[in-house]
């Protein structure tokens, strides 16, 4: 299915999606969700200036601002996501199709950029992407990699993991690498146990995808490292899109291009 950015949204505010949003609105860029308590705001964006590739930050609201300006600015950050999740004390509570009943004066909503943006380039570029083929969303594994830690924000690194020839992971390292707020360039290949994967068949998010004969699974940081850094820190409160249930924005991924921020 193949949507603009302000289509996903519009179908997401209705409750007509509520599926993961790989592969729709190509040529868009994607991004994670962060919302967390003002009081805690300036240690999060500490925490993504630390942990750039996992947590490349697109844009930030005023405490209570809902809308994305610097991305899509007709938005509305609390039920423009087809899923959400909720986290209080590092446990999550809820996966709720909006947040207007957790929503609060005081939150800040954080936009990180996602790995989805620059699957376009790779399958312009055939290069194929096993999860888009397969209709599941990316598996994502949390690592024995420590992100560098900013106040209470502290844990591991989440990776998405995307099985390619070597052939093709040298393209796409080439390619992604033009995308540093979509992650960048993979951080591993190969040995999952290197970076503390003991089973690349049981993902921590997301749906395992098949790993064909010639291929090598290949790790990308991911937005979805404040989840796990969540469950490790324990904030009172910390709201998230669902993994795999991205923000769509008004944003051309062509216009990321080498850009390390908007």
């Amino acid at each position: 299915m193949r949507m603009t950015g302000a289509e996903v949204r519009r179908a997401a505010r209705s409750g007509e999606l509520t599926t993961q949003t790989s592969g729709l609105a190509p040529g868009f860029l994607q991004a994670n969700l962060v919302v967390v308590p003002a009081d805690l705001a300036f240690e999060f964006m500490l925490f993504c200036r630390h942990n750039p590739q996992p947590c490349p930050l697109l844009d930030v609201t005023e405490p209570g601002g809902f809308v994305p300006f610097a991305v899509a600015p007709d938005a509305d950050l609390r039920v423009d996501i087809p899923r959400y999740r909720v986290y209080q004390n590092g446990t999550l509570i809820d996966e709720p199709t909006d947040l207007m009943g957790w929503w609060r004066d005081d939150l800040v909503a954080f936009l990180l950029g996602c790995s989805f943006t620059f699957e376009t380039a790779l399958l312009d570029a055939k290069i194929p992407v096993r999860h888009i083929e397969q209709g599941r969303n990316v598996p994502m594994y949390r690592t024995n990699i420590a992100c560098k830690p900013a106040g209470l924000f502290r844990g591991p690194m989440v990776v998405s993991m995307r099985p390619l020839t070597p052939r093709h992971a040298d393209e796409a390292a080439a390619i992604c690498t033009r995308f540093p707020l979509a992650h960048g360039a993979p951080i591993h290949r190969g040995d999952p146990r290197a970076i503390g994967i003991e089973d690349i068949d049981r993902p921590d998010f997301g749906d395992p995808v098949e790993i064909r004969p010639g291929e090598v699974p290949v790790f990308w940081a991911c937005g979805v490292t404040p989840q796990a850094v969540a469950m490790s820190a324990r904030p009172p409160l910390l709201l998230t899109h669902a993994p795999g249930h991205m923000f769509v924005t008004d944003v051309r991924d062509r216009e990321l291009l080498d850009r390390w921020a908007i």
